[in-house]
C-alpha cells in the first residue's frame, strides 16, 4: 500500500488510535472486545492472525471491519477444496495485445488478506501463502513480487466441521502469530446483535476508516519503543521452555513462539498506554500465542487433553518475576 518510511508514533498516541479503532470496529462487532484488541495488537506487532470458532459468530464481519477502521485495502477469498495456489497468489496469462504473458496479481496483494475457512482447502493451495506470509512476498514462475505494505493475513477456520477439510499443518499453524476462539455472545450481547440489525434496517454494517496504512506503519514502529525487561524475557524462555519438557506434549513450542510471545505482549503494553511489558501481558497472551504450537502426545490425545489447559498449567507452576521496573522514556 505504502513503501515509504513512516515516522514513529509515540506510545500515548498509539494506545489513541488503538482505542478509536477498537470503538469503530465496536459499533458493528458486538461483544469481542478482548479477541478485537489481541487482533489489532497483532497486527501491530507484525504478526498473522488465525479465527477459529463455530461459523456465525461474526468472525468474517470482525476482519472487514478491522480492515476498512485501519485503512487498508480488504480481500476476501472463500476456501474450497478445488481451489488452486494461483488462485491466491496470482498467475501469468497471455495477452493477445501484446503476444506475450502478463502477470495477474491475486487477491494476496493486499493489505489484509482473509482466507475464510482455511482448512477447506488442500494443502498444496494452504502451503502458498507460506512464503507470503513469512517474507511478504509471492514467488511465481522464476519471478519475485513485494506484497503491500502493511501486509497481514487473517484467517478463519472451523474447528467442528471434519467432513470435506484439511487440518492446517503445523508449519502453517506456526505462522499464524495468534489463534483466537471468539466463543458465543452473552445474552445481552446477543440480543444488541439482534436490535442493531432491526435498527440499521440494512444487512451490511458501516464502518468508518479511522487512521490510513502509513499509520499504521507508524504504529508499528511505535510499538519498537516499548522496552522488556531482561526477567520479563527470561519468564518467556522459562515459560516456552516448559512446553518442551511437559509429559502430555510430544513437541513443544519453537524459538518462534518465545518470540511471538513477546512481540505480542510488548503491542499489548502499548495499546494500554505504557512502554513497558509487565508479566500479567505475557501472561494475557500466553494462550492464543503457544497452544496452536503444541503437538500433544497420543495418550494425551486419547485422555482428550487441550493444548489451552496445558498452557494455562504451565502459567499456574513457573513463576514470574518477582518485580520488573517499569521503563520511562
Amino acid at each position: 500500500m505504502t513503501d515509504s518510511p513512516a515516522p514513529a508514533l509515540s506510545i500515548p498516541e498509539v494506545a489513541a488510535h488503538g482505542r478509536r479503532i477498537l470503538d469503530e470496529v465496536g459499533t458493528a462487532v458486538v461483544g469481542m472486545r478482548d479477541s478485537l484488541e489481541l487482533a489489532l495488537a497483532t497486527i501491530l506487532a507484525g504478526g498473522h492472525v488465525l479465527f477459529e470458532d463455530v461459523p456465525g459468530l461474526g468472525k468474517t464481519l470482525a476482519a472487514r471491519s478491522l480492515a476498512t477502521a485501519l485503512g487498508l485495502d480488504f480481500a476476501r477469498l472463500q476456501c474450497t477444496p478445488d481451489l488452486l495456489p494461483a488462485d491466491i497468489t496470482g498467475s501469468s496469462v497471455y495477452d493477445p495485445a501484446t503476444t506475450d504473458f502478463v502477470f495477474r496479481p491475486g487477491p494476496v496483494f493486499t493489505g489484509i488478506f482473509l482466507a475464510d475457512e482455511i482448512n477447506r482447502t488442500a494443502p498444496k493451495t494452504q502451503s502458498a501463502l507460506l512464503e507470503a506470509m513469512a517474507e511478504r512476498q509471492v514467488s511465481i514462475e522464476g519471478s519475485t513480487y513485494p506484497l503491500q505494505r502493511p501486509f497481514h493475513v487473517l484467517a478463519t477456520s472451523n474447528p467442528v466441521e471434519y467432513e470435506g477439510t484439511y487440518p492446517l499443518p503445523e508449519a502453517q499453524l506456526d505462522r499464524f502469530m495468534v489463534r483466537l476462539g471468539v466463543g458465543y455472545p452473552g445474552r445481552d450481547e446477543e440480543r444488541e446483535v439482534l436490535r442493531r440489525r432491526l435498527d440499521r434496517r440494512d444487512e451490511q454494517a458501516e464502518v468508518r476508516q479511522v487512521v490510513d496504512a502509513r499509520t499504521v506503519l507508524a504504529m508499528q514502529s511505535g510499538v519498537e519503543a516499548t522496552d522488556v525487561d531482561p526477567d520479563v524475557l527470561t519468564y518467556c524462555v522459562d515459560l516456552v521452555a516448559a512446553t518442551r519438557a511437559d509429559s502430555q506434549l510430544e513437541v513443544g513450542a519453537s524459538p518462534r513462539g518465545s518470540q511471538n510471545l513477546v512481540l505480542l505482549a510488548r503491542a499489548v503494553a502499548a495499546l494500554d498506554g505504557r512502554d513497558y511489558v509487565l508479566p500479567e501481558d505475557v501472561k494475557r497472551v500466553a494462550v492464543p500465542v503457544l497452544a496452536h504450537r503444541l503437538t500433544l502426545t497420543p495418550t494425551a490425545w486419547a485422555s482428550n487433553a487441550q493444548p489451552q489447559t496445558i498452557v494455562r498449567a504451565i502459567l499456574d507452576r513457573v513463576p514470574g518475576p518477582a518485580a520488573v521496573a517499569s521503563a520511562t522514556r
